[in-house]
């Protein structure tokens, strides 16, 4: 797998991960008990496929999310893609 790297404006405060919802994900996954695999089959019934290894990926910032996965995701942990994306707001609120 080639090393890819964050050179966007705000890739220091994101400590060089690649997206900023991963530890929401995370958080709300392990709230709610779902495995990775019940994730990523919960997505497939919505036809979303997202296998375990990317979700582990998305959730350590070592993937990228794309917008429909985002909302797929949000559906499925029964949240708002706004609360998923909720400290980056924050961030911009406050720069």
């Amino acid at each position: 797998m080639k090393n890819i790297s964050n050179k966007r404006k705000y890739s220091k405060d994101l400590d060089g991960k690649l997206n900023t919802v991963g530890k929401n994900i995370f958080t709300l996954r392990t709230e709610q008990k779902l495995s990775r695999q019940k994730l990523s089959d919960k997505l497939m019934l919505r036809g979303v496929d997202i296998s375990t290894q990317s979700i582990y990926d998305i959730e350590i910032g070592n993937r990228t999310v794309l917008d429909y996965e985002l909302c797929a995701i949000a559906k499925v942990l029964k949240t708002s893609t706004d609360e998923l994306l909720k400290d980056f707001s924050f961030k911009l609120d406050n720069d």
